[in-house]
């Protein structure tokens, strides 16, 4: 006679608060969040159109008003992601997190993700940076849908996973920041050769490639970190039935 039992709910696993020193990269995370916010917001506090660094296309008048929310949005999920991924808080004020977590999402998903994947294939950059906002869009949606859901049922081994995967996309905005100038340096040689001395045909040209390696590269870094510096015996368990 056998009897079936339903697999227990993943707990989440409590570990010991870790010093400061333990996690130097939040405190330069913060820093980095904040200078880049400094940055990018202040054209788009006034709300108009002629102030944004970003191409607006012509005669789509929705397009500004889903640029500023998207920019907005996000600017305020960059704020929460070091909410989320701060092991203090964590750890001590659980109640914080789980908030932060559900503004992140339940905020994130109208303000953030639909307004990207709306505006993405109008983006007057060019078809490469409109295909890697699409796709960026895309897989920002499906990460942090999943990571809900994973929390959802208490798988949270995997909802961290899933998590961390979104926030990374959340940065490559700021990373493209980054990206830009590496480019340039690594094409100035060629200005006179390939783009007749001309720096925005240069910046036309790296655009394409800044796109889409701002948020691949952080993505590769998360799965890399996942696969290889996860802690031993914290893996994702699938819960069998017994």
């Amino acid at each position: 006679m056998t009897a079936t039992a339903a697999a227990p709910a993943e707990r989440p696993v409590q570990h010991p608060s870790p010093r400061w020193w333990q996690r130097p990269w939040i405190l330069p995370l913060a820093l980095f969040s904040v200078t880049f916010l400094l940055y990018a917001l202040p054209p788009y506090l006034g709300l108009d159109p002629a102030e944004a660094r970003l191409p607006v296309p012509e005669g789509l008048a929705w397009y500004y008003p889903l640029l500023v929310t998207h920019i907005f949005g996000g600017a305020l999920l960059t704020l929460l992601v070091i909410l989320q991924v701060w092991p203090w808080l964590r750890s001590r004020h659980p109640a914080v997190h789980r908030w932060s977590g559900r503004v992140y999402v339940l905020a994130g998903i109208p303000l953030v993700g639909v307004p990207a994947l709306l505006i993405a294939p109008f983006s007057g950059s060019g078809t490469s940076t409109q295909v890697s906002s699409v796709v960026w869009a895309v897989l920002w949606l499906s990460f942090t849908v999943i990571g809900y859901r994973m929390a959802r049922r208490r798988r949270f081994a995997l909802h961290r996973e899933w998590m961390l995967r979104s926030f990374a996309l959340v940065y490559g905005i700021a990373f493209n920041r980054v990206i830009i100038p590496v480019l340039m340096l690594a094409e100035l040689p060629r200005l006179e050769s390939v783009h007749g001395g001309d720096l925005h045909a240069l910046g036309t040209a790296i655009a394409p490639a800044s796109g889409f390696l701002s948020w691949v590269l952080p993505l590769l870094f998360v799965e890399w970190w996942l696969k290889y510096r996860r802690p031993r015996g914290r893996r994702p368990r699938v819960a069998a039935a017994a």
